[in-house]
């Protein structure tokens, strides 16, 4: 009997945290629901939406990699590249299972382990991401995975601008360690102010930002626009700037958020892979070669990790973050050695990043408060206004007062 419930309890736990179903237009479904009058043709793209979402991506972009393969001989790369596509294989998935693009793994790996350019791996992280992100995206998109869509408009408009400025007006100004230290510090601090904000079990998620007005539309912008800084000189940032925001301070859930910074990147990274390649005509043969193993990896991996990912719980996804964003930091601090200066910016960004961050979150749970307020005055005028005579326990985190509605409609 024992050895029965253990299982039964571990079985519900799998089930709990790595087969939560997907978030499909905003609700948690597991089975996909054919319409009565659905098609022979409707029933295949629905019940095999999973498997199309898989094989569509990899089959457009293996096209159209074998064909530059054999025109310029792409095979010969692999013996002396072949550590990217290794990479790759890691990376790509990460970036399609959590809210980092690939080039969060791309970069320290590469100006960290293998020692090189951080110009050649930002340039890289963009080109890999402008074929592992977009193939992650149009598996979310076709399998219609809940997404944040005002989100990916204005985080774009935003991350547009913030890219560009970034190329010409932060990454000349920033030298190797800098960058390499600086990357790591500030996501680190991100991962510890997700972590305090998951300590409040049970807190209220939404699947999209609640009463969305003028502020918040502007919040969305800032953050792009920083995203797009940090996109600039490490590859990858705009898609974590966007999560930060809607998790912490919109307390979307990181079942949305998830997939909509994958989107949101994927569609930032084309911008700035077009901006480095056709206006600055600044990528090096190095990053077009390790693009070239790259690709035939990301296209799958990438789009894996995002069905896997649509499938597990938001403190998975969560966790996942915290134990990235810890290994990066340890590791650049030991690979690097920064000196007395380069340690204490780096202990100041995190600890100044990390308190941005709880204050974002502070300020996101009292908005989450205002608003269950009002959600909840606004059903007792309803029930006031159908002339309802009765005493309301209110079961309310905030309002534990009792409430009667007197004949007279005024609530005391």
């Amino acid at each position: 009997m024992e050895s029965n419930g253990l299982v039964s309890t571990i079985k519900r736990f799998f089930k709990k945290y790595f087969a939560a179903g997907q978030a499909v237009n905003g609700k948690e479904v597991e089975e996909v629901v054919l319409p009565a009058d659905a098609t022979a043709f409707d029933r295949f793209l629905l019940t095999r939406r999973k498997l199309l979402g898989m094989i569509i991506p990899p089959i457009f972009f293996y096209a159209i990699w074998l064909v530059m393969a054999v025109r310029y001989d792409l095979w010969s790369l692999f013996p002396n590249r072949y550590e990217m596509s290794i990479t790759m294989i890691f990376g790509s998935f990460v970036g399609g299972i959590t809210c980092e693009g690939s080039g969060a793994i791309a970069f320290p790996v590469m100006t960290l382990l293998l020692h090189i350019d951080p110009t050649v791996a930002r340039d890289f992280s963009l080109m890999i991401q402008s074929c592992g992100m977009v193939s992650a995206a149009f598996t979310i998109l076709f399998m219609r995975i809940a997404l944040e869509w005002r989100s990916i408009v204005f985080c774009s408009l935003g991350g547009i601008f913030g890219t560009i400025f970034g190329f010409h007006m932060v990454d000349p100004y920033l030298s190797n360690d800098e960058k390499k230290i600086g990357f790591v510090s500030i996501w680190f601090s991100f991962a510890i102010a997700l972590y305090i904000l998951n300590r409040q079990h049970k807190r209220t998620t939404y699947d999209k930002v609640q009463h969305f007005n003028w502020w918040k539309a502007l919040v969305l912008l800032a953050a792009g626009f920083l995203g797009g800084n940090f996109t600039a000189f490490a590859g990858s940032g705009l898609d974590i700037c966007s999560f930060s925001m809607l998790t912490l301070l919109f307390h979307v859930s990181e079942k949305v958020a998830t997939p909509t910074s994958v989107v949101l990147m994927a569609f930032n990274t084309l911008v700035g892979f077009f901006w480095r390649n056709y206006w600055m005509q600044g990528i090096m043969q190095a990053a077009w070669e390790y693009w070239a193993v790259s690709v035939p990896i990301a296209v799958i991996t990438a789009p894996l990790g995002s069905l896997v990912g649509s499938h597990l719980h938001r403190l998975v996804l969560a966790s996942m973050i915290y134990v990235l964003e810890t290994a990066a930091l340890i590791g650049g601090l030991a690979i690097v050695q920064p000196g007395l200066a380069l340690s204490i910016a780096s202990a100041a960004i995190i600890v100044g990043g990390s308190a941005f961050f709880v204050i974002i979150s502070t300020v996101g749970t009292a908005l989450t408060k205002h608003h269950n307020d009002r959600v909840h005055i606004h059903e007792l005028k309803m029930s006031n206004s159908r002339g309802n005579f009765m005493d309301l326990k209110v079961n309310h985190p905030t309002m534990e007062q009792k409430i009667v509605i007197n004949p007279a409609g005024d609530g005391t």
